[in-house]
Formats: C-alpha cells, sequence, structure tokens
C-alpha cells in the first residue's frame, strides 16, 4: 500500500530499543529503531490457509488437554475411593462397566458419568478437527509432500505447513532446528565452546511433534533402511534413546525445511 513493504517484528525484538515508560510516541520509535538494525530478524506473514490450519491446531491442543484433565479427574476421584485403574484412556471408554463392578456412592456415579460425558464428547470433537485437517491437508501441495518425509503423519505434516511455509523465512535448516529449541542451547565466552541440553525455544508443540515421529520412526527401526537408518542405529550403541530422538527430530526438522524450501520431496538414501 502506497509503495511500502510491510514487514513484522517479533514484540521480544523490539521490547530492549524501549526507552522509559511505555506510550505510543516511546513504542513507535522503538520500533523504527529496531527495524533499522542491519540483521533484524523480521515475522514472515501467513496465508489464509495457513491461518486456518493453525487454527485448527490450536482448537485440537485445546481440545486435547481438557480431554485430558477430564481422563486424570476420573482416575484421582476412583483412586480417593480405592478403585485403581490401569494408566491410559483406553480404560475410560469403558467406565460403565467398571462403575457396575464396585460398589461406589450413588452421587459419586453421577459426577463419574457426567464426566464421562464430557470426555467422550470431547473425544468426537478431536475426531471432528483431525478429520478437518486432513481434508485441508488434501488441498496443501507441501503438506502433502511433507507426509512423505519419516515418521511424518497428517497432524505434523499440517502443522508443519502452516508454521514454515515456504521456509524464506530462515536462512538455513539450522536456523528453522534452532526456531522451535532442537538444538544444543550456548553458553560460551573466551573462545571455549560449552554446549548444553537443546534450547526448547519457539513452538513446543511442534517440537513434541516432531520427537513423536522421531520415536515412531525408532519404534520400526528393525524394518528401516538407508543412510538415515544406519545413522540412527550407530547413535544408539553410544547414546540414550531419548538423547538419539531428539537428534533424530533435528535432522527430520532440517529435512522438512530443505523440503519446502526447495519445493522437492523426501528421498530415502
Amino acid at each position: 500500500m502506497f509503495g511500502h513493504h510491510v514487514k513484522l517484528i517479533s514484540p521480544q525484538f523490539v521490547r530492549p530499543f524501549v526507552k522509559g515508560n511505555k506510550n505510543d510516541a516511546i513504542d513507535a520509535e522503538a520500533i523504527c529503531e529496531a527495524a533499522s538494525r542491519p540483521n533484524m530478524r523480521f515475522v514472515s506473514p501467513r496465508t489464509e490457509a495457513q491461518q486456518i490450519l493453525s487454527a485448527l491446531h490450536r482448537v485440537r491442543e485445546s481440545l486435547v488437554r481438557d480431554r485430558v484433565k477430564a481422563c486424570n479427574q476420573i482416575h484421582g476421584f476412583l483412586l480417593e475411593f480405592g478403585v485403581s485403574l490401569p494408566v491410559g484412556p483406553g480404560v475410560i471408554k469403558r467406565l460403565p462397566s467398571v462403575l457396575a463392578e464396585h460398589p461406589l456412592p450413588a452421587r459419586l456415579i453421577s459426577i463419574l458419568e457426567r464426566l464421562h460425558s464430557h470426555y467422550k464428547y470431547l473425544d468426537e470433537q478431536i475426531t471432528e478437527v483431525e478429520q478437518d485437517l486432513r481434508r485441508q491437508l488434501q488441498e496443501d501441495d507441501l503438506g502433502q509432500r511433507l507426509m512423505g518425509a519419516p515418521g511424518v503423519g497428517p497432524i505434523t505434516a499440517s502443522l508443519l505447513s502452516a508454521e514454515l511455509g515456504d521456509g524464506k523465512q530462515y536462512g538455513c535448516a539450522r536456523d528453522f532446528a534452532a526456531s522451535i529449541g532442537l538444538v544444543p542451547k550456548q553458553y560460551s565466552t573466551g573462545g571455549r565452546a560449552n554446549l548444553l541440553g537443546i534450547s526448547k525455544r519457539g513452538d513446543k508443540n511442534l517440537r513434541c511433534l516432531l520427537v513423536q515421529c522421531a520415536r515412531a520412526y525408532m519404534m520400526h527401526l528393525d524394518k528401516q533402511k538407508g543412510i538415515l537408518a544406519d545413522w540412527v542405529r550407530a547413535m544408539l550403541t553410544r547414546r540414550h534413546s531419548n538423547v538419539v530422538a531428539c537428534a533424530l527430530a533435528n535432522r527430520l526438522a532440517r529435512t522438512v525445511w530443505s523440503m519446502a524450501f526447495r519445493r522437492s520431496e523426501y528421498h530415502a538414501a
């Protein structure tokens, strides 16, 4: 508009340039000062399709949290009355038969039945959101190509498509992996490099999904072939499986960035 090119700056990069108290004039001055920095990192605007995918994922994440909360409440209430159930959501689906097997107060049974109905409602809503994500993914070329990467399913592919886009906002594959906290945290001084655990910065949900993709790949490692499978097997001989999962998630993040940036498909070596 009017010959201007709009750029977005993350608020965390503007805050150090704010002088004194906060008001509109000082904020505008800080934004101008931050925008003039030669190495300032800007945020790429999203398309409508990316915004819709991101909204669906936020809704799904909220519903999953509520479903876990309801499941934990059911387990906790039953445990207070001496009924211990196996860990996991599977036993919640057969809660009516569990209640019939144990003599419990009528009011407690009413509360548990209400929680069970709420749990089933949340489960149905999550299923519908996931179906919407799959339908949206069928119209997304990048998402379809990302599903060819090792361990990447429709949920992860759709979130990557929404957050990554064409990948041009990142200078290289390592920058994308660093943006979601999959590279070692650095605390170096005096020319002495000191690398710690992963930084865990950026999108927690995306990082969690990539680690789950890595674990899914490792679960079927005996059926995998190629350079990546050989690398994972070699790493497992000298590192803990949790460390290997994070390292593999790092490689997957770099791989999907390359696929998005070069508009290519995954080819196993």
